[in-house]
């Protein structure tokens, strides 16, 4: 089992003040995601939003772990087959795309990760699907966080939910624990089997971010080093938050005012901040 770190109320209220400019990030981007726009441009909001606006800092840009070169963006911008880690640029968005923007912000040494879905005009129903889908497997996973709990079982309602979708998770990516680190421990897998790894504990903070295909789960890596698709080139969707372990289930750290709501099926998500 990993050694899984248990934040104070001190760290918690940082957490939750990172978690929520996260959001606010995505809040504010979101009229500029539309035809025309380039990858680069959206970054470059982003950027400026965060450093101007919030007074907080870009984690991804320049970070750099073991075996990668430096991340060289503010954001990630992860279109059609694109899974993960899409770097902006020259892309310009066309109608008919969807992208994922995968925003996190540091503020008074705090991390504050999430990221949402996207269309670009109108979606095809595939699309659409996919990325629904892919919501409804985030708030799955969300809704197995509580005391007593296990990691295998956010991976398992995940997984489960895909799968009857006629869709595959990616396994190569995964969430993952975060505090004043970007990533520690636990790694969320998105697949797994009920009651197996890690006991879920209050204090815990971590990412649930399914990364779901259309097709096969199989990817491939560009030659940038860290853009990865998929394999078959069918579309991918991914969402996620950043959850908190409470004395009785959850808080959802990343929200705010345009934060998409729960879907109905999860009761009591309540005022979006905490279920328990």
């Amino acid at each position: 089992m990993s050694t899984i770190s248990i934040k104070s109320a001190e760290d918690i209220a940082g957490m939750r003040i990172a978690g929520r400019l996260g959001s606010e990030v995505l809040d504010y981007i979101t009229p500029f995601v539309k035809a025309g726009v380039t990858t680069g441009e959206l970054d470059r909001l982003c950027h400026e939003y965060m450093t101007n606006v919030q007074g907080s800092i870009p984690a991804p840009l320049n970070y750099c772990p073991p075996g990668y070169t430096p991340y060289p963006k503010a954001i990630c911008t992860s279109v059609n087959d694109v899974i993960c880690h899409g770097i902006p640029g020259d892309k310009v968005l066309k109608n008919g795309d969807v992208v994922n923007l995968d925003i996190t912000v540091i503020k008074d040494g705090y991390h504050g990760d999430n990221s949402r879905m996207f269309f670009i005009g109108e979606p095809s129903i595939l699309a659409k699907r996919l990325s629904e889908i892919t919501y409804e497997c985030m708030w799955l996973g969300i809704q197995q966080v509580k005391p007593g709990n296990h990691l295998g079982d956010i991976g398992h309602a995940i997984q489960q939910h895909a799968e009857k979708a006629g869709y595959s998770v990616v396994r190569e990516f995964c969430g993952h624990g975060i505090g004043k680190v970007f990533h520690e421990e636990p790694q969320i897998l998105h697949y797994g089997r009920p009651g197996t790894l890690d006991e879920l504990k209050p204090g815990m903070i971590f990412t649930i971010e399914p990364m779901i295909n259309a097709g096969r789960r199989e990817i491939r890596e560009m030659n940038d080093g860290w853009t990865i698709k998929t394999k078959d080139r069918s579309l991918s969707a991914q969402w996620e938050h950043m959850i908190l372990v409470t004395e009785t289930g959850y808080e959802v750290l990343t929200l705010s005012a345009g934060s998409p709501p729960p879907p109905a099926f999860i009761t009591n998500a309540g005022s979006i901040l905490a279920k328990s």
